[in-house]
């Protein structure tokens, strides 16, 4: 009752943006004709809209993970996010609820992201053996419940397993847009000590940084992440947007700035691409979008090899931290 409440005041606060956004890619329409953004398919314009969302928050907090060695984290809480879609489908089919799975996959993920850190803090093992552990537990957990009750959640669990454009709703783009500002705005409020820790955690410990929660936050807003992109790529390619754009871009870019704008370019132009593949083609976006990043990684590091030769002795910065 409480997740519902909550989703239905997130609606309530979004819906003018989504109200805003159809107006606008319907006067795209009237201008150019493209048969992509037809007022008469408007669930892709939500689909869009999810897709740019996620084109942003992926590369943005992907920049971070990989740069920490820790770009494996997606697919175990993509795995414990398949978890939290089957408490959700579970909990709808058994006590007649109707919230949606994508809440419930967010408190699943946060609560898994939280529990990845605190098994490395308490065992002092390395953050691979927790998010497998995790990973495991998540897709364990999500297996087990369907099995339970079959006839009801296999029907609609392959959306979540490999995504679906025509599925993304009203009330799922504005959780979406609901992930995206308190994603956005928590790294804009956090981005020095996040970048502290993650080049030099040591002495980010030492100058006073309270280290461990930032860590937490980083995997909670992972998990934010995971959740928000599941509409379009699916549990099982989810992890791909968080590191192939960031991968590409660390060929081309000379600092952790540069990477992340070029990241989220190139994410939003696989995005973009991916969909009007995938439209006009009838086939699955998850797996056209992460084929099309996948190009432009190729080319992004053929472009790094040619740029290398042109200019042997360029060096890479490391960002500055500015003083607050």
């Amino acid at each position: 009752m409480t997740l519902a409440f909550a989703a239905g005041g997130v609606y309530e606060a979004f819906l003018p943006i989504l109200e805003v956004w159809y107006w606008l890619l319907a006067l795209l329409y009237q201008l150019t004709g493209l048969d992509l953004i037809n007022p008469e398919y408007t669930f892709m314009y939500r689909a869009i809209l999810v897709g740019l969302c996620v084109g942003v928050i992926a590369p943005l907090i992907g920049t971070f993970l990989v740069h920490r060695q820790l770009a494996l984290i997606g697919d175990a809480l993509a795995h414990t996010a398949f978890a939290g879609v089957a408490v959700g489908l579970f909990l709808n089919a058994v006590l007649e609820l109707s919230v949606s799975p994508y809440l419930t996959a967010v408190v699943v993920a946060v609560i898994a992201a939280l529990l990845i850190e605190l098994i490395s803090e308490a065992t002092d093992a390395y953050n691979d053996v927790s998010m497998a552990i995790v990973l495991s537990t998540g897709f364990a957990l999500g297996t087990v419940l369907i099995s339970l009750n079959a006839g009801g959640l296999a029907v609609g669990i392959n959306q979540y397993l490999f995504g679906n454009l025509s599925t993304v709703s009203a009330e799922n783009a504005v959780i979406m847009l609901g992930l995206f500002s308190v994603i956005v705005g928590t790294v804009a409020l956090t981005r020095n000590q996040l970048l502290y820790v993650t080049f030099d955690e040591t002495a980010a410990a030492v100058a006073g940084l309270p280290v461990a929660w930032y860590n937490r936050i980083m995997v909670m807003l992972t998990a934010l992440v995971v959740v928000g992109a599941m509409q379009i790529m699916g549990v099982i390619l989810v992890a791909a947007m968080l590191v192939v754009p960031v991968a590409g871009a660390t060929q081309v870019s000379r600092s952790f700035s540069e990477s992340l704008l070029v990241s989220i370019v190139l994410a939003e132009l696989a995005v973009l691409l991916g969909i009007g593949i995938s439209y006009y083609a009838g086939a699955t976006a998850g797996g056209v979008i992460v084929l099309v990043a996948v190009g432009i990684y190729v080319l992004s590091v053929f472009a790094g090899k040619v740029r290398q030769t042109g200019a042997p002795d360029e060096t890479r910065e490391l960002d500055t931290i500015s003083q607050d």
